[in-house]
């Protein structure tokens, strides 16, 4: 299957080590996708939860696929042996497999206070 023939849609947050890993794995291979932040609008946490049946984060939906709860790191490797990537060797320009770090919380926290939110953001992937 070419790579343009993937729908991928990825319930990602904004500041977050492991959306962040995701993120990477598609800039790697170079892959397409729509992001939907579930930080952002609250509304694709929703659409998020719906579609995966759980809350945690980063959902990646591969055409009718949900990878629930995954690391970049289980994307790709998913991807690969489904016959949807070939594997590269390039390294990814961020960890794949990391989770968020407190400057990341921090600026999660900083951006629900600009929303008008009280700033504590229940972090439900660490």
């Amino acid at each position: 299957m070419a790579t343009e023939d993937l729908q991928i849609t990825a319930y990602l947050k904004t500041y977050c080590g492991w959306s962040e890993g995701v993120r990477a794995i598609f800039r790697k291979y170079g892959l397409e996708y729509e992001e939907k932040d579930i930080i952002k609008n609250p509304a694709f946490r929703w659409e998020m939860e719906q579609r995966s049946g759980q809350p945690l984060s980063p959902c990646v939906m591969v055409n009718d696929t949900m990878l629930a709860d995954v690391s970049g790191e289980e994307v790709e490797q998913w991807m690969i042996e489904n016959g949807l990537l070939q594997a590269n060797e390039a390294e990814p320009d961020a960890p794949i497999d990391s989770a968020c770090t407190d400057e990341q919380h921090a600026a999660m926290e900083a951006a629900a206070r600009q929303q008008g939110g009280s700033g504590r953001i229940q972090f439900m992937e660490d």
